[in-house]
């Protein structure tokens, strides 16, 4: 640090201050809901047997890591967020590559996939049980139905904006519109892929979840709509903020693939 100007070194100190600021004051608002939370449920602001409280939530998910039913569900949730997922990027890329390649197919197509991005997705839902049957095959594709055509969408666009200088350099000097695709649109499309990839995630869990109410018989989803049906709010809220809890981790993830990316490319 000595070798930094005196302004460098202030703009660096506030740097630091800004986000242990930002980092202190998000954990004090959760502090503070919680306690909220705990304190109007105790005292009968609130009706406990509703809205529950912090400390029943822990207890709940507590006895369930004794009997280890917890684990099953998060667990099967989880594998098919992650199945759902990455089908969705590797399908994504292939058919946006496809339609990069060919631009009479992408005019025949964009029509449909606009068409099928704006469906309510679970609509579909009710449809693939009846073809494939209260399965995790479901569950994953009705987890995949919510991202697919939208990161289609998203990643022919980004290929499309490419930068036409750099393709037309890879022509001039002999190449195909194969090496166009490896040397210059995948690689300058790699922020718009993990862009993508951040979104995905999160629809991907959303559509396994509408998958689990209806297909299920485990998973954060099974768990939410049974707890829901029987009046076992404690088990509902804690599902809730395990979802959360899988939402951050997950994101968290990606989030780190993406710095990982831009130091390497």
């Amino acid at each position: 640090m000595s070798d930094l100007s005196i302004g460098q070194q202030q703009y660096l100190l506030q740097h630091r201050k800004h986000k242990r600021i930002v980092r202190i004051s998000r954990i004090l608002i959760l502090l503070s809901f919680l306690f909220i939370w705990e304190f109007t449920a105790n005292v009968g602001i609130i009706d406990s047997f509703i809205f529950s409280s912090p400390s029943k939530i822990a207890l709940c998910f507590w006895g369930m890591v004794l009997d280890q039913s917890i684990f099953l569900h998060i667990g099967i949730t989880l594998y098919e967020t992650i199945v759902s997922f990455l089908l969705v990027i590797a399908i994504s890329i292939l058919v946006a590559v496809a339609l990069w390649f060919s631009s009479k197919l992408s005019e025949i197509l964009d029509p449909y996939l606009v068409v099928l991005n704006s469906l309510p997705k679970s609509a579909l839902a009710p449809l693939l049980i009846v073809w494939l049957g209260a399965t995790k095959t479901t569950i994953i594709v009705a987890g995949m139905s919510v991202a697919i055509f939208g990161s289609i969408l998203s990643l022919y666009t980004s290929f499309t904006t490419v930068d036409p200088g750099k393709i037309k350099l890879i022509y001039t000097l002999g190449g195909t519109r194969f090496h166009a695709l490896i040397k210059v649109v995948i690689p300058s499309s790699i922020p718009a892929i993990i862009s993508n990839m951040k979104v995905n995630i999160g629809l991907c869990l959303v559509g396994v979840i509408i998958g689990e109410f209806l297909a299920a018989r485990e998973g954060l989803g099974y768990l939410i709509i049974y707890s829901s049906q029987v009046f076992k709010m404690d088990w509902l809220l804690m599902s809730i903020c395990l979802l959360c809890i899988m939402a951050m981790t997950l994101y968290a993830f990606i989030n780190a693939l993406e710095k990982w990316c831009s130091k390497r490319f």
